[in-house]
């Protein structure tokens, strides 16, 4: 497994989660509890996976939403 992106935001990494489960890859969040624990100091982001194959194209997928989403990727 890869690491695609970091953030403290659950809300930000549900969305990428779903683009990504449209697009047909499968994905992970890393270290989710570790990041409630922690609170808002956003010491600890959690990290999106996927996997090693699905990496580029995962990247492609952000990449696109982000020019239609600036905002979208921290």
């Amino acid at each position: 497994m890869r690491e695609l992106i970091r953030s403290g935001d659950p809300v930000r990494l549900s969305f990428l989660t779903a683009l990504l489960a449209d697009a047909g890859i499968d994905s992970l969040i890393l270290d989710t509890h570790a990041s409630i624990m922690q609170g808002s100091l956003d010491i600890l982001p959690q990290r999106l996976m996927v996997a090693d194959d699905d990496h580029a194209r995962a990247r492609a997928v952000l990449i696109e939403a982000a020019e239609l989403a600036p905002d979208l990727l921290p």
